[in-house]
């Protein structure tokens, strides 16, 4: 006991008031997701060898209502394995079909598709200006019911001519085109050039986080969204490799070809509970 004037104050032992004001804290932090993987391709195979079919199928074609300017085709110089575990997808210039690029725009519809769950892609972005490198879903009911009703949720997309930053989207009924529901990350004193980077979501029936290498950067909730939520049904996976169109503008003098989009692997979660 310690008497001030007569004012009596009780002594504490220092840490025992540390222990007594931690256990006074009877907040709880979210128990993290308990994720199973369920599908996943490594890209392991042979050098020049196509990606596997029973997983991946390829979009051919241009445009794709962006105003794309690479014709996307299923030739191995667009779209192959290295031999080192990565899928490469290569942006080239050359005339081919009327169009003045190619590139590879490969995708898991009638193939695999999921509702909910944590997706997730490990990979290396190519840098120019007008190269624009996505990895994103789309709902598989787009044939039924068109797009935006059947949703998109861009888990990376990336504008070459700016290295440190990647965005994550979603499209929908009332915001979809040049104003989906967006947010972005920023690397500093980095580039998505100089290495790979592991970008996903965590996607539940209520909500939808976007994360670079397990940093969250932005959560839409139900709640959120300035339109109907469509996100309660299957959809699938798409990686591409884009020039041009509206998102990144026209390459430039300075933007160099090839341009390569190096997959290290694609990996599909469920939440066990």
């Amino acid at each position: 006991m310690i008497t001030i004037g007569k004012r009596v104050f009780l002594a504490v032992p220092f840490i025992i008031l540390v222990a007594m004001l931690g256990n006074c804290d009877t907040s709880t932090e979210p128990e993290a997701p308990n994720w199973q993987l369920v599908w996943q391709d490594e890209f392991d195979g042979e050098t020049n060898s196509l990606p596997d079919a029973t997983k991946w199928g390829f979009d051919i074609g241009s445009g794709w209502g962006n105003d794309q300017l690479e014709y996307d085709t299923n030739r191995r110089e667009n779209a192959s394995l290295n031999g080192q575990g990565h899928l490469v997808i290569v942006a080239r210039k050359e005339n081919y079909q009327g169009y003045a690029y190619t590139s590879a725009r490969i995708h898991t519809r009638d193939l695999f598709e999921q509702t909910y769950g944590r997706f997730e892609a490990k990979i290396l972005l190519p840098w120019g200006q007008g190269i624009w490198p996505a990895f994103w879903l789309l709902g598989a009911n787009e044939d039924e019911v068109g797009w935006p009703e059947c949703g998109e949720i861009d888990i990376m997309e990336y504008r070459g001519q700016e290295p440190y930053r990647v965005h994550g989207s979603l499209h929908g009924p009332g915001y979809s085109g040049s104003k989906p529901v967006t947010d972005n990350y920023d690397l500093y004193n980095d580039r998505f050039d100089a290495g790979f980077h592991v970008f996903a979501v965590e996607w539940s029936p209520n909500a939808i986080k976007w994360t670079v290498d397990d940093k969250l950067y932005q959560t839409v909730a139900r709640a959120d969204l300035p339109g109907p939520w469509v996100f309660d049904h299957p959809f699938y996976i798409i990686v591409n490799l884009a020039v041009g169109g509206n998102y990144v503008g026209m390459p430039s003098e300075s933007t160099v070809f090839p341009q390569t989009m190096v997959v290290d692997y694609v990996r599909v979660y469920q939440e066990v509970r």
